[in-house]
């Protein structure tokens, strides 16, 4: 490594204390075809150097043995809703998370652990259980395992932050989900505050919750079941399909309608409003329609908050395209029509 300023040697330190796993490998890609390799020798600081410098991308294998300084959840849709629902649950379980615009689509939200990192199977067992929580779609989790194995004696790797050639580009960059996922303008700022999470906040939600440990004990709910759990935590399926398909009219009144959604699930006003502006980019209003205005969103959202509104609006044209035969409110209002 070349010559490097005191300055540079703590980023470098820094980093390594927070992207770092197995040390005798790790994971790389070429960004002209995004072909994807091992490189099996020791990681280094030149490595972490090349990688920062926007030379060669570091891919950290997150798993040492069995335990782990760091987790993953990956959401590969480039829509806020799934993670901004993913940080605000985990932090009524008082774990802080750190979102990050991956290199392609979507986002990463990490963790992090105290002191030579906690069990894995801890970890994805209690993210398993706030994805449930929050009736998330498929996600990845990193590390993908529970402990290293004889078959598999790597893991899996995922690419670090702070890549130096997609930086300036916004991507693999922090961003704030209280301000509609906009990059932090200081990223080391960002990792010389982050807050790690001990092992034994992990057991206790384990404890408090009766969350059955074990690699097959918890599972995602199937596509089938998505709706019909009556989950508090989770949007109705016209609030989804409306937040991932974006609208074609009645947009005032379909962001009245989710914002009363994000109220229920526990998002505070400001995320929501953050949520509101990412959706308006997906809306297709008719020719001759403008896009719903920022302020006509924060007055949406502010009406929604400031009112004990909880009613899903089945019967408001503006939801019926989107209701779902799979939700029970749906299945009680076609009870009640006839």
């Amino acid at each position: 490594m070349k010559r490097t300023s005191r300055s540079l040697q703590r980023k470098i330190r820094l980093f390594r204390s927070l992207f770092s796993g197995l040390d005798r490998a790790y994971g790389t890609y070429d960004p002209s075809s995004g072909a994807v390799r091992i490189v099996k020798r020791r990681v280094t600081d030149n490595v972490i150097y090349n990688h920062l410098r926007g030379i060669q991308p570091y891919g950290v294998f997150l798993l040492r043995g069995n335990r782990i300084r760091a987790a993953v959840v990956d959401f590969d849709v480039f829509d806020v809703t799934w993670p901004l629902s993913f940080i605000h649950r985990a932090a009524h379980y008082r774990l802080p998370c750190y979102a990050e615009r991956s290199k392609s689509k979507g986002y990463h939200v990490w963790m992090f652990f105290e002191g030579d990192g906690v069990l894995a199977s801890t970890v994805r067992v209690v993210v398993r259980h706030v994805l449930n929580e929050i009736e998330a779609p498929p996600t990845e989790i990193f590390p993908k395992q529970d402990r290293l194995v004889p078959q598999k004696p790597y893991g899996n790797f995922i690419n670090a932050p702070l890549f130096g050639a997609l930086v300036p580009k916004g991507k693999t960059v922090f961003v704030d989900p209280e301000n509609a996922f906009q990059p932090y303008p200081d990223q080391w700022d960002v990792l010389e505050n982050v807050q790690r999470i001990a092992e034994r906040q992990l057991d206790d939600i384990i404890e408090i919750n009766q969350i059955p440990r074990g690699e097959s004990s918890i599972h995602y709910r199937g596509e089938e079941e998505k709706g019909t759990t009556g989950n508090r935590f989770a949007l109705p399926p016209c609030a989804r399909a409306m937040l991932e398909q974006g609208v074609t009219e009645y947009q005032r009144v379909a962001c009245f309608r989710l914002a009363v959604q994000l109220k229920r699930i526990g998002l505070p006003q400001d995320a929501a409003i953050a949520v509101m502006r990412e959706w308006t980019k997906k809306n297709r209003p008719h020719p001759g329609k403008g896009i719903i205005t920022s302020e006509e969103i924060l007055g949406q959202v502010k009406s929604a908050y400031d009112r004990p509104y909880q009613s899903c609006g089945c019967e408001d044209p503006a939801i019926r395209p989107f209701c779902d035969a799979s939700c029970p409110i749906f299945s009680k209002v076609q009870i009640e029509r006839r």
